[in-house]
């Protein structure tokens, strides 16, 4: 373990790799067989055209390339998933002149993507932008968000399964009948519901100026196949870490644009921009949302390194570490060539 940094920080985010090819914001950042996938984004603040290209990080070297494929799809504001360990699927997000709805998928072994269709009977949304996709299994994703075409949203969220076929490069909306507040920016999080018969949970996390979290999806015990990555590590370091701190029922309030990763059964989030602050808006706090037990509890940690002040940012879970990957800076619009892993001074 590093040493702490000056300060009295508990924990930082410690660089690990850094390349001008890393260096976008509103990003999507997908691992897949050891490689963190990066895809689209916006290059700099004021952009208005998301950039096409991918890049692929090896972070067991720290060392990122571009594919070389034909042009990918240029979004930002959109989410990914993987596939069968072999497709890497963009869904929705900002084309620079719309809202999007459609899929387009890396086929990895082929280093090639592909325009999927919409299979007969789908019901898609006019665009979704700044929504989120989380895996309920290997075909099927739950998508919260709120639709919207060019130029308007509507004023509530929307909640769809989205079932993908790579046999067919297909796809196939089916919305829900559950609605949420408005929300844009967000982060969700699939944890197991504390008791004797633990199930799963969506939780969705900020967007709007609302401080708890709402639920977008229940699913009872055997329900949910979708297996998350093992880091029994990070979550003993986590738990260790909350143990000496003050939690709270209250969440972080009026976040949008940070980041969420699951870790076990707790819920990882970081930066973004304050909705309830008119200047400096861009954060560089550590919220953990531990669902252990009922209620659960959330845990502040303050950061006073400037540098490290993050949106549109992305962290990512591989081999018992959690990354932070691109994302603009305290000015909101230089972005961060960077990717780094969380330390924690335990």
């Amino acid at each position: 373990m590093a040493a702490a940094p000056p300060g009295g920080s508990r924990w930082t985010w410690r660089p690990v790799a850094r390349d001008a090819l890393l260096a976008r914001a509103f990003h999507s950042c997908t691992e897949l067989q050891g490689r963190l996938y990066l895809v689209g984004g916006l290059l700099a603040g004021g952009a208005r055209e998301p950039s096409g290209d991918t890049v692929v990080l090896d972070p067991a070297r720290g060392q990122a390339v571009r594919v070389g494929a034909r042009s990918g799809p240029g979004r930002s504001h959109h989410d990914a998933a993987q596939l069968g360990g072999r497709w890497l699927c963009a869904v929705g997000g900002w084309d620079g002149s719309r809202r999007l709805a459609a899929v387009a998928a890396l086929d990895t072994e082929r280093g090639e993507w592909e325009a999927w269709g919409e299979a007969p009977g789908s019901r898609a949304p006019a665009g979704l932008s700044g929504h989120t996709c989380t895996r309920l299994s290997d075909r099927e994703l739950r998508v919260a968000g709120r639709e919207g075409g060019t130029r308007t949203q509507r004023r509530y969220g929307n909640v769809y399964t989205l079932r993908l076929d790579p046999g067919a490069r297909t796809y196939s909306y089916k919305e829900e009948g559950c609605r949420t507040v408005s929300r844009s920016g967000h982060c969700a999080a699939l944890l197991p519901t504390p008791g004797p018969n633990p199930g799963h949970q969506l939780l969705l996390f900020g967007g709007c100026k609302a401080a708890g979290p709402e639920v977008a999806g229940h699913w009872s015990p055997g329900t949910i196949t979708e297996e998350p990555p093992a880091a029994p590590r990070l979550t003993e370091q986590l738990a260790k870490f909350v143990s000496s701190g003050q939690g709270s029922r209250q969440g972080p309030p009026g976040l949008r644009h940070h980041s969420c990763s699951v870790v076990g059964p707790f819920a990882v989030l970081f930066g973004g921009e304050a909705l309830n602050r008119a200047r400096d808006t861009v954060c560089n706090d550590l919220y953990i949302y531990d669902a252990r037990k009922s209620p659960p509890l959330w845990f502040h940690f303050a950061c006073a390194d400037r540098g490290l002040k993050r949106t549109g940012h992305r962290t990512c879970l591989w081999n018992d570490q959690l990354y932070l990957v691109g994302g603009f800076g305290e000015d909101g619009r230089t972005a961060s060539p960077q990717a780094c892993i969380l330390d924690l001074f335990i």
